[in-house]
């Protein structure tokens, strides 16, 4: 008797799913279309390659080459990190290159205290993500 019962509900289930797909002619709509997802993926690969352009610009500053100069840091070394980052590492940086991009951006032709020591965290940032690798 069971098994005729389990049968039954196996029957009917199978039958009620059947019938929802017949009246709708497809399968149940994903959450976001394929064009959506596209979108968001594209926007997230434009953010990063624009974090990355960011911080790449930031390192080709005269006073950032003269501050790294100062404490031994390897440009060449430190750009060639920053094209390895994932994005959430390259967002970290990106915050800090973009302070120190308006530090600079004021017109000022020489480095005060603050505009160093936010030169000398974003190096030490971009170390330490290239020494935990």
């Amino acid at each position: 008797m069971r098994l005729f019962v389990l049968a039954l509900v196996t029957v009917f289930s199978l039958g009620t799913a059947g019938r929802a797909l017949a009246a709708d002619g497809q399968a149940p709509a994903h959450a976001a279309s394929p064009s959506a997802l596209d979108a968001a993926l594209q926007q997230h690969a434009d953010a990063t390659a624009a974090d990355r352009e960011a911080v790449l610009r930031v390192l080709d500053h005269a006073q950032v080459k003269d501050v790294a100069g100062r404490m031994g840091v390897d440009l060449r070394q430190a750009k060639q990190a920053v094209t390895t980052m994932n994005a959430e590492q390259l967002a970290q940086v990106a915050a800090q290159a973009n302070s120190v991009d308006q530090a600079l951006a004021g017109g000022a032709s020489n480095v005060n205290i603050s505009t160093t020591t936010i030169i000398i965290a974003l190096l030490v940032v971009i170390l330490i993500i290239v020494s935990v690798k």
